[in-house]
């Protein structure tokens, strides 16, 4: 018959590729476990209050017109609605998939079964397969694999999470539609059971079989399937455990396989007593705790409380008595163990011809010491106890004091048994490498020796006083060519041949008395001894290595093993080099990886990188937790020393007066400062120790998990420091901006002087990590902070700044803004406010409008770029660029909703552009026709007014962070400042030529250049924040007459003085003159720029009307209206840089010499 893996063999092909997808989907489930949008769980009140009317569960299936009709009716519903399926369509897509393939896997085992029964198979049926080893093995894991698949879901998943990702899925997809989804199905499958995973929650009632039966499964498979279970050893590993005591253990996973399938009939475990008495007699007479799946735990008594024959029949195993005596056997067995393992691990004990006279009893150890570890792991595992539950605690504190359990103990023997595994594995795998080699050797030195002999003999060889004799010599000759024809390949022929040789060289040495000559004697015995040592090289079998794999196995502990992580931490403070024991147990963990990636591995499927990257990632991400009290003790030493640098320790000065020499040597400071880097140079040593390792299918090495784990603790720190030292008080007085910004530049500097200090000692580039995680911290709070601008917001695993390894803390938000660069922020634009304080451009400082005190200055940015370096002003930047976004957007909804669709508005600007018409020319009776034009505006300006100077104020922070960014960058890299002014220069020309001649080059879509170019001008602040556009717009009609209204509205308010230029009249009544200037630049900035040339137009036409009107009714003075309108101008071309001619085109030039005048 064909091997029933075998290629060719479609049966055995069709069940072994659903196995091994059934592993690949439940790696994929607990992948995505870790990613379920916390949203969806609904436990804030503010996300209920916002998310709650969106987000449903199956109610919503049964009132569909209902929920659907309450979201039309309103229109921020449906605009909340639409924001979070495009922030969240992709990852619930996964999720949906990822449901889709369990109930695709049931239906196509269903299916196989069916094809089976149906004869489709040829020569094939369910009994066949079953007969056969491989094929038993695989229908039984692919009814537990899917009964695990359940359990997983249900465990790492809520159901009423679940219904609402599956709901939110049905309602945002375009699958709904699609005639071939078989959405309905998977929503029956996975509708809530109403389990939950928190400790102390009730089992819901036939739970899970009622679960387990939503998709029947034929039951005479399930009951010919448990047959099996119940009778075979299906996966031979008895012959691994030859002890009748270690049976349980041999049998484990297929006890656990047998009590999943056992789900699928309940009524075994509630009635049929004798099955279940089997059952517990075969699996269970000494466990009640398993590891079902990966280091999934199950506590037998607590899973079947509720079913009456399996409760009966695993009474027996929790007898008291039995506990005693199991756990004291356990507990003799850890005390007699540790002794005889560390004495096996003594250097040098286990030499090769040591290993190979005793392996039956090496490995009887590795036996004895991996099943008291399991048993002791896993029956005091804290998971598998609900603290709840009163007979599950006694059961608990029983095993504990029966079996003097002592975590530390049970910890150092697992250290020692990964070591003594693994020195021994490897031993075992070198010698089977060189088995052939030495073999052949041996051999050749056992025959030359023979050969030697002979010619001894034949009296023509010198050798003293040896007498010829040519029978011996024959014989010596025969049996060197006895040796000579030992065969490799055929071993056990061999093996009996060589041991008779041995017999024959005995006997020679007795019955010719040549015990007398020395020589021949040493000849004979070295030979015997090579004899002795090729029987020993031939049985090194390959045996003994698998037997050791599946005797080490630790995957029931991939989950519990962290409940020893603390201790593991514990001991490398200790003892930095304990890194090379927890080195072996990390491989030893790596072995329990072979369990869901062997079938995979046996149908070359493509998901087997994708599962083992998931399994590998995961543990290697365990080896970075526990070894990260490295750095964390680093950085707590590291601290002391910086400490003792800058408080305790003075700094010697140039010149010394030598009685002053003691003062200055501070000998006991200095100790202390080399003790402690000391040890931290020992703890380096200690994570270097581990050598490069392959954990599952990732490469550790030990250097990039060292600077990975610094690099950790570094942002852990620096983010908590700027998270807490960014917060303030809003009502303080005077604000506390500075003095925090200035604590925090001292701290900062501790962090950076640490780093200098340390990295010599630690062998990294200190300064490299330092701005690398410092800008990744910064980067990604102003991504963070950025995300409630914007409708699709950037998650947590799409973000480049953010990291698996070194991931930056997210803390919770302390006002409105989400970290610490929008507190930042608000608080700048909080003392700056236009409303309460007014800015002297030629000063580039805020005054307190009531005081007239200062409030700040331009220093405050560099006290910034002190703290949070080009990056953190960089930051700020981005963000007020999008606030100004933000700004201008709302505005502009204002304008068009409430001024633009006023019939009464548009009414008077249509009077007015009549009245002003033709542009060109005066005005009749000016005053009254603008006072009249002003006065029936007038409730509309007050919101303009904020906005306008809203926008205004961020420019004028935004041309400050430029100017502190350039300066600075031509100050500390003056050639990086000049490349990029002079490659931006000379970009801008290749531009404008190429407008001028389409002809001459210019970069194409796909190039980078401009993209790349303009994020190192922002950064080195060689940009003019005025020129930039931010939003994109339609035509507005009157929109040059509204703001020309707008800013003759406010002209009355402002005053000239020589001293400070325009400023704001009554302090009650607020206008700071640069943001409104800035303000309505910008706003302009965004429209075509005709709109610009008629405001300005309007705008002379204003001071030309006005003036004609002064000097008909011969007024001396020049009205002030006409200044600040004239001052407008002025500004308008300074801050524009425009040449003076676009005034002088509305502006006759004299009117500008009578204005210099009166400045």
């Amino acid at each position: 018959m064909v091997d029933f893996l075998a290629e060719n063999n479609l049966c055995g092909q069709a069940i072994l590729r659903i196995v091994s997808r059934g592993n690949a989907i439940i790696a994929e489930l607990l992948r995505l476990s870790d990613f379920i949008p916390a949203v969806f769980r609904l436990k804030d009140k503010s996300d209920h209050q916002k998310y709650g009317d969106i987000i449903c569960d199956f109610s919503y299936f049964k009132g569909q017109e209902y929920y659907d009709s309450k979201l039309e009716a309103k229109p921020e519903l449906q605009d909340l609605d639409e924001e979070f399926r495009e922030n969240n369509i992709e990852i619930l897509t996964r999720f949906y998939l990822a449901f889709e393939s369990v109930h695709k896997y049931v239906v196509d085992l269903i299916r196989y079964l069916d094809d089976l029964n149906e004869g489709v198979y040829i020569q094939q049926t369910l009994e066949t397969v079953l007969l056969n080893e491989d094929g038993k093995q695989l229908l039984c894991e692919a009814l537990y694999l899917y009964g695990v698949m359940l359990l997983v879901i249900d465990q790492k998943m809520e159901g009423e999470v679940r219904e609402r990702m599956l709901v939110s899925y049905y309602r945002y997809s375009a699958a709904r539609s699609s005639g071939d989804s078989n959405l309905d199905d998977i929503c029956k499958l996975l509708r809530s059971t109403g389990y939950s995973s928190q400790p102390g929650a009730k089992r819901p009632p036939n739970y899970p079989e009622s679960y387990f039966q939503r998709v029947p499964i034929n039951p005479t498979f399930i009951s010919m399937l448990i047959g099996r279970l119940r009778s075979d050893d299906i996966y031979n590993q008895v012959s691994a455990y030859p002890l009748p005591e270690h049976r349980s253990t041999a049998l484990a996973t297929q006890a656990a396989m047998l009590c999943v399938c056992l789900y699928f009939t309940p009524s075994i475990l509630h009635t049929q007593q004798a099955k279940m008495r089997e059952i517990v007699d075969k699996y269970f007479p000494d466990n009640w705790v398993i590891s079902i799946y990966m280091g999934i735990t199950v506590n037998l008594v607590e899973a079947w409380e509720p079913y009456k024959a399996a409760k009966t029949a695993l009474n027996y195993t929790l007898d008291t008595a039995n506990i005693r005596e199991q756990a004291g056997r356990y507990a003799a067995s850890v005390e007699s163990l540790r002794p005889h393992v560390q004495q096996l691990l003594k250097e040098g004990f286990l030499r090769e011809e040591i290993i190979l006279d005793n392996i039956p009893k090496l490995l009887n150890c590795l036996r004895d010491c991996n099943v008291a570890i399991r048993w002791l792991m896993l029956h005091t595992a804290e998971s598998a106890y609900d603290p709840n539950n009163k007979r599950l605690r006694q059961i608990k504190d029983q095993v504990i004091n029966d079996s003097k359990y002592n975590p530390k103990i049970l910890f150092q023997l697992l250290l020692d048994t990964a070591q003594f595994e693994f020195i021994l594995k490897e031993m075992f795998k070198q010698m089977l490498a060189e088995k052939q080699l030495k073999w052949e050797s041996y051999k050749k030195e056992g025959s030359e020796r023979m050969m030697e002999l002979a010619e001894v003999f034949s009296g023509v060889k010198p050798l003293t006083r040896v007498e010829k004799n040519e029978n011996l010599q024959a014989w010596f000759r025969e049996i060197s060519k006895q040796i000579e024809s030992l065969n490799y390949e055929d071993s056990t022929a061999a093996g009996r041949k060589t041991v008779q040789l041995i017999q024959a060289l005995v006997e020679v040495q007795e019955f010719h008395q040549l015990d007398s000559n020395l020589q021949v004697c040493q000849f004979l015995l070295d030979t015997r001894k090579f004899l002795h040592q090729m029987i020993r090289t031939i049985n090194i079998k390959e045996e003994v290595l698998i037997t050791m794999q599946i005797v080490g196995d630790l995957s029931y502990a991939w989950q519990i093993i962290d409940s020893f992580t603390s201790m593991m931490q514990e001991s490398i403070r200790a003892k930095p080099s304990m890194v090379t024991k927890l080195r072996a147990t990390f491989l030893k963990l790596a072995s329990a990886l072979d369990l869901p990636l062997l079938r995979i591995n046996q149908v070359n499927s493509p998901d087997l990188l994708s599962v083992s990257q998931f399994y590998s990632g995961e543990l290697v991400a365990y080896v970075r937790k526990v070894l990260q009290i490295i750095p964390e003790s680093m950085f707590t030493s590291l601290a002391k020393i910086i400490k003792l640098q800058t408080h305790d320790i003075m700094e010697v000065p140039t010149r010394l007066d030598k009685d002053k020499l003691k003062d200055y040597a501070q000998l006991s400071a200095r100790y202390e400062v080399a003790k402690l880097t000391h040890a931290i140079s020992v703890f380096t040593e200690g994570i270097l120790m581990m050598k490069t390792t392959l954990v599952g299918i990732i490469k550790v090495d030990p250097k990039q998990l060292l600077e990975d784990g610094i690099r950790k603790e570094l942002v852990k720190r620096v983010a908590y420091a700027l998270h807490k030292g960014l917060i303030f008080n809003p009502k303080a007085k005077p604000s506390e901006l500075m003095p925090k910004l200035k604590e925090m530049a001292a701290s900062m500097d501790g962090f950076y002087r640490s780093f200098e200090y340390i990295q010599d000692y630690v062998s990294i580039y200190g300064l490299k990590i330092w701005q690398e995680e410092v800008s990744r911290i910064i980067n990604y709070n102003v991504e963070q902070e950025c995300n409630s601008f914007l409708r699709t917001k950037i998650q947590d695993w799409q973000s480049v700044y953010q990291s698996t390894h070194i991931p930056i803390p997210k803390y919770p938000s302390v006002d409105d803004s989400a970290t610490f660069i929008g507190r930042l922020c608000r608080e700048i634009l909080r003392i700056t406010d236009p409303k309460t304080t007014c800015y002297i451009d030629q000063l580039n400082t805020w005054y307190d409008i009531k005081s007239h005190q200062e409030v700040t200055n331009n220093r405050l940015f560099s006290e910034i770029q002190d703290t949070l370096g080009t990056f953190g002003l960089n930051g700020l930047d981005r963000l007020l660029c999008f606030m100004i976004v933000k700004e201008l957007q709302n505005f502009l909804t204002v304008l068009q909703k409430n001024i633009l669709k006023d019939k009464a508005m548009v009414d008077i600007f249509k009077a007015l552009m009549t009245a002003v018409n033709p542009v060109k020319g005066i005005v009749a009776n000016a005053s009254k026709v603008y006072a009249n034009g002003v006065a029936k505006t007038q409730k509309i300006w007050a919101a303009y007014l904020e906005a306008i100077m809203k926008v205004g104020q961020m420019q004028i922070l935004r041309q400050q962070i430029a100017n502190e960014l350039n300066y600075s960058c031509k100050f500390d890299s003056k050639h990086l400042s000049a490349a990029l002014d002079n490659l931006n220069k000379s970009l801008l020309v290749d531009i404008e030529a190429h407008y001028k001649d389409p002809s001459l080059p210019y970069p194409k879509e796909d190039n980078m250049l401009l993209y790349e170019i303009t994020a190192y001008l922002d950064a080195a602040g060689i940009h003019n924040p005025l020129n930039k556009i931010y939003i994109t717009t339609k035509r507005l009609a009157y929109f040059p007459m509204v703001n020309f209204l707008f800013l003759i509205a406010q002209l009355p308010k402002l005053q000239y003085s020589k001293t400070q230029g325009m400023t704001c009249k009554k302090a009650a009544d607020p206008v700071d003159w640069a943001p409104l200037v800035l303000g309505l630049l910008t706003l302009l900035k965004q429209f075509h720029s005709r709109y610009t040339v008629q405001f300005l137009a309007l705008i002379g036409q204003f001071i030309r009307s006005i003036m004609e009107q002064c000097t008909s009714q011969k007024v001396p003075d020049m009205p002030s209206d006409v200044i600040g309108a004239l001052m407008f101008l002025e500004d308008y071309v300074r801050y524009t840089k425009l040449p003076r001619k676009v005034a002088e085109a509305h502006v006759p030039s004299f009117i500008f010499d009578e204005f210099r005048t009166v400045l």
